[in-house]
């Protein structure tokens, strides 16, 4: 099976509340069509991570990081970092990944259709049956006309998963997706969700804090350990396959 991502010493630093933080990737390899959770609590670097991988936030440093998405061209995205390639990095996302955040993020003044339309507009795609076909699958064809203020909170998240899939990424990135949603809710679009991207053959990295979750999901998880480093003043948290 394809690497798609390849890591080694990944490290990101930040400073919250007057105490440093560090996480670090000692070494991970993901798969193409692998399912991956970060499992872990509120704080511990899964968000951080997962804005790593979607080429949103730069690493510190890295000795290796490199993404080879199915059918693209292998990047060295470390060496892009450094060069402050940000078109090129621009790029490479919008082509090959779909991130759906925790709160959805979807623009109000726009309707559910013109937001799922968004990734295909910046690719200059053709129009075709996608956006339509996406929204049945997923349950919202009938909430297309409507701005997402008129959606229920399940509904909305949906759309988010819509607008994260119309461009039929190889990779989708989920930010606690359903951590807002109660759980028969939450687990009936995550059935849904994980039927489709089976089927696209596509790639999930997501996040959650619960355990119980992640395993009716059988998804791969990557370990999370964290520790107080330099007598107190870090707090570093490492994930590891």
């Amino acid at each position: 099976m394809t690497v798609v991502y390849s890591l080694k010493n990944v490290v990101k630093e930040r400073l919250i509340d007057g105490v440093g933080f560090r996480l670090v990737v000692p070494e991970i390899q993901i798969s193409a069509q692998e399912n991956i959770a970060l499992v872990g609590h509120s704080g511990c670097g899964k968000s951080t991570l997962l804005d790593m991988l979607a080429l949103i936030l730069r690493p510190d440093s890295s000795d290796e990081f490199d993404l080879h998405p199915v059918g693209g061209d292998n990047h060295d995205l470390g060496k892009l970092w450094q060069r402050d390639k940000q078109s090129k990095l621009s790029q490479i996302r919008k082509q090959h990944i779909g991130y759906v955040l925790q709160s959805g993020g979807l623009l109000p003044y726009l309707t559910v259709r013109e937001n799922i339309e968004l990734p295909r507009k910046l690719l200059k795609l053709p129009d075709d049956d996608s956006i339509d076909s996406i929204s049945r699958v997923l349950g919202i064809d009938r909430q297309l006309d409507k701005l997402p203020g008129l959606l229920s909170a399940g509904e909305r998240q949906r759309a988010a998963f819509a607008r994260a899939l119309s461009h039929r990424p190889s990779i989708l990135i989920a930010d606690e997706p359903t951590s807002a949603l109660d759980p028969i809710t939450a687990q009936k679009i995550m059935a849904v969700v994980m039927e489709v991207i089976r089927g696209l053959k596509i790639t999930l990295i997501t996040a959650s804090h619960d355990w119980a979750h992640v395993y009716k999901m059988e998804l791969r998880t990557l370990k999370q350990e964290a520790e107080a480093i330099e007598d107190g003043k870090v707090y570093q948290s490492r994930f590891t396959d």
